[in-house]
Formats: C-alpha cells, sequence, structure tokens
C-alpha cells in the first residue's frame, strides 16, 4: 500500500476560535484516533492535497512531535458551500489489529461481449474490505476478460486473499449490457 507522509504540529488549544485561526493560516485542525489517547493536531493543508484528492487508498505517515504515526484518514470534513476542508479525522494502525478501509477496484481486460457492441457498467468502484494493514490491497483487480453480453461479475465470484470483502456478496461489480444499437439489430434480426 502506498504511503503519504505528513507532518503536523500538536494543538495547545481545542475550541472553534482556535480551529478558526488556524484554518486563516492555511492549515487545518485534526485529531489522531485509535492510540492510548488521541491526538490533537494541525496540518499545513497543501500537504493533504495528495492523500485526499485521489481516487486510489493510501497509508498516511504522520511525524508529529518527533514519532512517526502510520494512519489512514478516517473522515473529512468540508465547508457545505465552499468545499474548503474543514477538519479530519485519522485512525491509528497497529501490525495486529484489522482495519475497514474502502478500496477501489480496478478491471483488467478486455470484454468480448463489449467488442460484440455491448455496453460495460460498473455499478461498485469502492469495496469495503477488511485486512490487517500489511494485507491491504492497493486495489481490487476485477478481470472482465469473459463477460459476454448480458453477463455480470458479483463481489461473491472474487478470489479470497488474505483480505475479506464486507460487502453484500450479491452486490453487483460491473456487468456488460446491451446497447440500443445491438438490441435495435436483434429485433430486426427477429421480425424477419
Amino acid at each position: 500500500m502506498k504511503t503519504i507522509a505528513i507532518s503536523g504540529s500538536p494543538r495547545e488549544n481545542v475550541g472553534k476560535r482556535d480551529a478558526k485561526e488556524l484554518r486563516y493560516e492555511g492549515k487545518v485542525p485534526a485529531v489522531l484516533y485509535g492510540g492510548k489517547e488521541q491526538a490533537h493536531f494541525a496540518v499545513v493543508t497543501t500537504e493533504l492535497k495528495d492523500a485526499i484528492y485521489t481516487p486510489e487508498a493510501n497509508f498516511v505517515e504522520i511525524t508529529l512531535g518527533g514519532k512517526k504515526i502510520k494512519a489512514i484518514i478516517k473522515e473529512l470534513q468540508f465547508h457545505p458551500l465552499t468545499d474548503l476542508l474543514l477538519h479530519v479525522d485519522f485512525l491509528q494502525l497497529f501490525d495486529d489489529k484489522e482495519i475497514l478501509m474502502e478500496i477501489p477496484v480496478k478491471l483488467t481486460g478486455t470484454s468480448p461481449g463489449v467488442k460484440m457492441g455491448g455496453k460495460l457498467v460498473q455499478k461498485l468502484r469502492k469495496l469495503r474490505v477488511k485486512a490487517l494493514p500489511k494485507d491491504m490491497p492497493q486495489t481490487v483487480e476485477v478481470s472482465i476478460a469473459k463477460l459476454e453480453v448480458g453477463n455480470l461479475f458479483r463481489v461473491r465470484d472474487l478470489q479470497k486473499g488474505a483480505y475479506v470483502i464486507t460487502n453484500t456478496p450479491e452486490d453487483t461489480i460491473v456487468s456488460v449490457g446491451m446497447s440500443r444499437a445491438l438490441k435495435q439489430a436483434e429485433q430486426e434480426a427477429n421480425k424477419k
């Protein structure tokens, strides 16, 4: 799993006024959960851009008071009108403790159904994966090389790995449907 390094500065005062001052300085108030006690700190907004505005799942290595702490972003809060980042919650990672993350789905191969004129529909772009940090995949690969028109690939069809997918087994990840042109061609063929 890819790791992004950020540095944080501990916060002395915790409150609304202090948080507003931090945002005015170009920083974001943040909290680190999961350890023995919560850690309140501030992070420069530009350092978080690589971790937040990406379709990939990442671990974050926070340098806080000289210590390096491995974590994941658990929750983000944005301003409803300006989309300004208001607050970040991090969850500390431990090698022996399982975590739950949303991992992106990566489609591999070329579908014969799409080559014949079918329409590829991806219903799930991310899957909920539970695993130890060392076993967490960067992406969940789904091969569409055998998908014909009318076929679909469900969560239960994925190969078992060192991780557990917590989505419902009946959820459809990707399917190949009939395009309008293919339906019209089939209807015309049936009329003759």
